[in-house]
């Protein structure tokens, strides 16, 4: 399984939301904080805003902040929202295939565990937590100076 780079930077700015905690987080901020083109990350936000993660404040001084509590949202939860297909085999699809086993397959069924093994790890993470894991987060994303020694 490969998550989209999609959904790499959706996690991103999710963490850069977080760690900006109390304000609002402009585009431009967070794509330079990762050397990204703005584009890119306006396409991802689109499903952030719709989804909830994000709300989106318009205007001159506007921005972006998370829509609901860090310790609230989970990987999954973002994965969910950005990834399109979960499909780990040709057998996974509705109709992509004409092999004789597709119901009773082994492959099916030890594949099926290991997506649903995936998701359940993926919901014990919150972006809380990817962003206390980096205690100096604000500062490598340009959010502060560098603490003191």
């Amino acid at each position: 399984m490969r998550l989209t780079r999609q959904t790499n930077y959706a996690v991103r700015m999710l963490m850069y939301c977080a760690a900006n905690d109390g304000q609002l987080s402009r585009i431009g901020d967070i794509a330079e904080a990762y050397s990204v083109s703005e584009l890119f990350l306006f396409k991802i936000l689109q499903p952030l805003t719709k989804s909830g993660l994000v709300v989106s404040v318009r205007g001159r001084n506007g921005g972006i902040r998370l829509g609901r509590a860090a310790t609230d949202i989970t990987l999954l939860d973002v994965v969910k929202v950005t990834e399109e297909n979960f499909a780990m085999a040709e057998c996974f699809e509705n109709d992509a295939t004409e092999c004789p086993l597709v119901d009773s397959c082994g492959l099916n069924t030890a594949l099926r565990k290991a997506l649903a093994a995936f998701f359940d790890v993926l919901s014990t993470y919150s972006i809380d937590d990817l962003v206390k894991a980096r205690p100096s987060i604000n500062f490598l994303l340009g959010l502060e100076e560098q603490p003191a020694a």
